[in-house]
Parts: C-alpha cells; sequence; structure tokens
C-alpha cells in the first residue's frame, strides 16, 4: 500500500527533527566518537531519503510543484548511506545535521497540514 504525500512529508519532518534532537547541545566532536548517535541519525538520514524518494515516484507532483526542494539531492544522500555504510563520511553527517536538516524542515513546513 502506498503512502499518502501527508504521510511520507510526516515521516520526512518526523526523522529531522529526531535527529537534530539527539545531536542537540552536541560539538562535532562529540558526535565523531558517539557511535549510537551516529547510527541513530544514519537511521534518520535513511528515513528521510526514502520518504523522498517515494514522494518523487509516487507524488511527482508534489515534488515537481516544490522543486526548491533538493529531492534528487536527498535520495542520493540515502543511496550513498544505504550502499556504501561503511565508507559514510561523518563530516557530510555532521554537516547536513548542522545546514541541510534545519533548512530542509523550513523548507517542509506548510507542505503537509
Amino acid at each position: 500500500m502506498a503512502l499518502s504525500a501527508h504521510d511520507l512529508l510526516k515521516h520526512m519532518r518526523e526523522a529531522a527533527e529526531q535527529a537534530l534532537t539527539y545531536t542537540e547541545g552536541m560539538e562535532h566532536n562529540d558526535f565523531l566518537v558517539d557511535k549510537r548517535t551516529q547510527q541513530a541519525v544514519i537511521l534518520n538520514l535513511v528515513i528521510i531519503g526514502e520518504a523522498a524518494t517515494k514522494l518523487m515516484d509516487q507524488h511527482a507532483e508534489l515534488t515537481d510543484a516544490h522543486s526548491h526542494i533538493e529531492w534528487r539531492a536527498i535520495r542520493g544522500m540515502r543511496n550513498r548511506i544505504a550502499h556504501g555504510y561503511y565508507d559514510i563520511n561523518l563530516d557530510i553527517v555532521w554537516e547536513t545535521l548542522r545546514s541541510a536538516l534545519p533548512a530542509l524542515l523550513d523548507q517542509l513546513k506548510g507542505l503537509s497540514e
């Protein structure tokens, strides 16, 4: 059963919020040595990417209408994580947490409400 665009957007928002919550108050070096937090964040990035992929495949009208959101880049991040798990660059994950996820949350506001 295909998920609605509303549900997929909700999954993206929740996963982004969780990843940010897991690293709240954390410094870069703390993140680099905390495997549990790394894995939790990476799982949420996969969830975000999977939802973006489903939106692109099943709700193209929405992703086309909101082309300012980098759907392909989000999907690409998910694919790099899922297919190259042992080669994940934690510095890129950290930068994604600090800049891309807050920006994504801002972009998603109002899309599913």
